[in-house]
C-alpha cells in the first residue's frame, strides 16, 4: 500500500469501469453507475442513482461527518466512441509496463476510479475533517453534459468541487464554453438543367461563409491567458436532396469557441446579427434554426482562491515539483457545478493528447499519485470546518 491507497483494488476498479460500454453515443451508463453505486454504498455514504434519461444514469453518493462546508468530487461515466485503431481490445483494461490502456483509461474512468479510492480514504480518515463529502459522477458530458445539468438542476450548494479529467496531474482552473448554432440559408428549388429557374441555396451562402471568416479574425483577439482565443469555424455542411435538383435549402454547422470573460447572450445576439447580414447580402432568408445543446459556457477560478492552493499544494508534495496552472481549449462539468455556489479545479492522471485516440492509456504511476492529490485537496478544503473562501 502507499499511503493507504488500496494498489490492487483501485486496478480492479478501473477495469471492471472499463469493461462497461458506455459509449457515446448512445451513453447507457446505468449499468456502470450500479457498479459505481455499489463502491459508495460499500464505504459508507448514502448513495442513489437517477436517470436523467430512460437507461441515462446519474450516481451521487453523499457522507456527512458533522459540520463544516461541502466538496464534491465529478467526473463523467460515458466515453467516446471507441473508433479504429487500437492494438488490443479497448473494453479490456490492458497493462504494458507502466501504462493501463483502455477507452476511458484518462478520460475519465481513471479518474473516477481515483476518486472513488480518494473517497474511501476520507471516509476511514473522517477524524480528520468536519463537513460533506459528495461524489457526483454523471453521464453524457461527451455530448451535451446532460448529466451534469440534470444534476445540478436538483442539488444543493456545494462549495469546493475537484472535476475529474486528464491533466497530468497538474490543476486546471479556466475551460472554453461553446455555441453551435445550425444556420439554414433558403433558396427555391428548380430542375438542375435550368437553373435560373431556381435560387440555388448552396451557391447563397457564400457571404455567409465570408463573414463567418471576418467575425473569426475578430473574436480571436479575445484571448485568455489559460485557454487561448476565441474562435468561430464551420464544423458541418448539408444541402440538396437530389443529384438533379437544385437545392432549396443549405445548413451548416457552426461551433464557435468561448473564453471566460465573454457573455453567452451577447455571443448569440453577435451571431443572429451575423446570419441577418449575410441574408440581407445574398437576397435571401437566412436563419438560425436551433442552438444544438453542448458542454455548456466558459469558465474559470480565481487563481489565488483556496481550492486552487490547496490543489497546487497537493500537486506539488505528490508530483515532487511545482507546475503552473493550465487551462483546458475544449468544455467540461466545472461551469456547471458553478451554478451551485461551488469554486473550483480540473484535474486528473494521464493526458489530454492520448483521450480519445485510439490506444488510450494512463501511467499507473500517476492513476496512484492522483489519490492522494485528490485527497489532500478534499482534506485541506474540510478540515476544521473552514468556511467558504470569496468567489
Amino acid at each position: 500500500m502507499i499511503h493507504g491507497i488500496d494498489e490492487a483494488g483501485l486496478l480492479r476498479v478501473l477495469e471492471d469501469l472499463v469493461a462497461f460500454d458506455t459509449q457515446n453515443p448512445p451513453g447507457k451508463e446505468v449499468e456502470a453507475a450500479a457498479y459505481i453505486l455499489s463502491q459508495l454504498q460499500a464505504m459508507g455514504c448514502r448513495a442513489e442513482a437517477v436517470d436523467f434519461l430512460p437507461g441515462r444514469t446519474n450516481v451521487v453518493g453523499v457522507f456527512d461527518n458533522g459540520p463544516g462546508p461541502v466538496f464534491a468530487f465529478n467526473t463523467h461515466i460515458d466515453v467516446v466512441p471507441v473508433g479504429e485503431g487500437w492494438t488490443s481490445d479497448p473494453l479490456v483494461l490492458r497493462r504494458d509496463g507502466g501504462l493501463l490502456y483502455g477507452r476511458g483509461a484518462c478520460d475519465a474512468k481513471g479518474p473516477l476510479a481515483a476518486m472513488l479510492e480518494a473517497m474511501r480514504l476520507l471516509v476511514a480518515e473522517r477524524g480528520s475533517w468536519s463537513g460533506t463529502l459528495i461524489g457526483a459522477f454523471v453521464g453524457d458530458e461527451e455530448a451535451a453534459s446532460l448529466g451534469a445539468k440534470a444534476y445540478v438542476r436538483e442539488a444543493a450548494a456545494i462549495d469546493y468541487c475537484a472535476i475529474g479529467e486528464p491533466t497530468s496531474c497538474t490543476t486546471v482552473t479556466a475551460h472554453k464554453g461553446s455555441l453551435r448554432p445550425v444556420v439554414r440559408v433558403h433558396g427555391k428549388s428548380a430542375h438542375s438543367g435550368m437553373p435560373d429557374l431556381g435560387t440555388n441555396a448552396i451557391l447563397k451562402a457564400a457571404p455567409l461563409l465570408s463573414l463567418i471568416v471576418a467575425e473569426h479574425e475578430r473574436v480571436r483577439a479575445r484571448s485568455h491567458n489559460l485557454v487561448g482565443t476565441a474562435s468561430l469555424t464551420v464544423t458541418r455542411a448539408l444541402g440538396g436532396v437530389a443529384d438533379n435538383v437544385v437545392p432549396e435549402t443549405c445548413d451548416f454547422l457552426l461551433d464557435r469557441r468561448l473564453v471566460p470573460g465573454e457573455d453567452e447572450d451577447q455571443v448569440k445576439k453577435d451571431l443572429v446579427a451575423l446570419v441577418e447580414s449575410a441574408g440581407r447580402e445574398a437576397g435571401v432568408r437566412t436563419e438560425i434554426v436551433e442552438f444544438k445543446p453542448t458542454t455548456g459556457g466558459p469558465t474559470e477560478t480565481a487563481p489565488d482562491h483556496p481550492v486552487v492552493r490547496a490543489a497546487q499544494s497537493a500537486c506539488g508534495h505528490h508530483n515532487g515539483r511545482e507546475s503552473a496552472l493550465s487551462g483546458f481549449e475544449g468544455g467540461c462539468d466545472l461551469v456547471h457545478f458553478r451554478t451551485l455556489g461551488a469554486n473550483g479545479i480540473v484535474l486528473g492522471p494521464g493526458a489530454l493528447a492520448v483521450a480519445h485516440k485510439p490506444d488510450e492509456f494512463v501511467p499507473v504511476d500517476e492513476l496512484m499519485r492522483s489519490v492522494l492529490i485528490y485527497r489532500d485537496i478534499a482534506n485541506t478544503m474540510l478540515s476544521e470546518g473552514k468556511t467558504p473562501g470569496p468567489v
